[in-house]
């Protein structure tokens, strides 16, 4: 009489993964599309219409301007997920581990630092000068309305100014809402937050690996090379 076979236990579900938040310029792709538009429709009329070795440059410059001009504008993008920070730059995708991470700096560009020293800039979140100087207009807009409410709010009876205590005032919700931020800046301090939340995670750590964009830089040397070949047969 045999025993019965144990019984194996029935596999675990596997644990959902949180998805990385996605930073991308919608100006840049914007700007990418029309260009490579133009380029294209250019290109491809030379390539049909032209003579002689009209063609054949074309074909080299294209060759060499759209993989550029996708680079600079469609390709960057910041991954943030709850292990590790992906930054998809023109021509490198370099991951960094939250431990590795030293500090997210906001200057004339977005960067981050990491502990042995280095530093990357964030493509896909570029500095915009224009968008602080109109938060901060907003901001001194939104102080100054508070501040007006307050003193107007001091000036009338003890119940009234319970009253407008309670309900936040007329200046409320700009002071509720916090001070005001270019959206770039609100995106760096999201990282900031996540950066410090994940710093000492245990699956968090790790070595920073840096991988060249071959794909990008391939056909970009290559169009390059065949235009300069061009010019000094031609």
């Amino acid at each position: 009489m045999t025993s019965p076979e144990p019984q194996s236990p029935a596999p675990q579900p596997p644990e959902p993964e949180s998805k990385d938040r996605v930073y991308r310029s919608v100006p840049a792709i914007a700007g990418g599309v029309l260009l490579l538009a133009i380029t294209g429709w250019l290109g491809i009329d030379a390539v049909i219409s032209g003579e002689g070795r009209t063609p054949w440059v074309a074909l080299a410059v294209l060759l060499l301007v759209v993989p550029l001009v996708a680079a600079f504008t469609l390709r960057p993008a910041v991954y943030a997920g709850d292990d590790r920070l992906r930054i998809r730059n023109p021509f490198r995708l370099v991951v960094v581990p939250w431990g590795q991470v030293a500090s997210l700096r906001s200057s004339y560009s977005n960067e981050v630092l990491t502990e042995s020293g280095a530093k990357y800039q964030l493509w896909a979140v570029p500095v915009s000068l224009r968008a602080r100087k109109k938060a901060a207009r907003r901001e001194m807009r939104a102080t100054a309305q508070a501040r007006r409410e307050m003193g107007r709010d001091e000036g009338r009876g003890s119940a009234l100014g319970m009253r407008a205590g309670l309900d936040g005032g007329l200046g409320g919700d700009s002071v509720s809402e916090g001070p005001a931020r270019a959206e770039t800046d609100r995106i760096m301090d999201e990282l900031r937050g996540l950066q410090e939340a994940r710093h000492q995670a245990e699956s968090a750590r790790g070595e920073v690996t840096v991988r060249w964009a071959y794909e990008v830089l391939a056909p970009a040397v290559a169009g390059a090379v065949l235009v300069l070949i061009l010019v000094v047969v031609g």
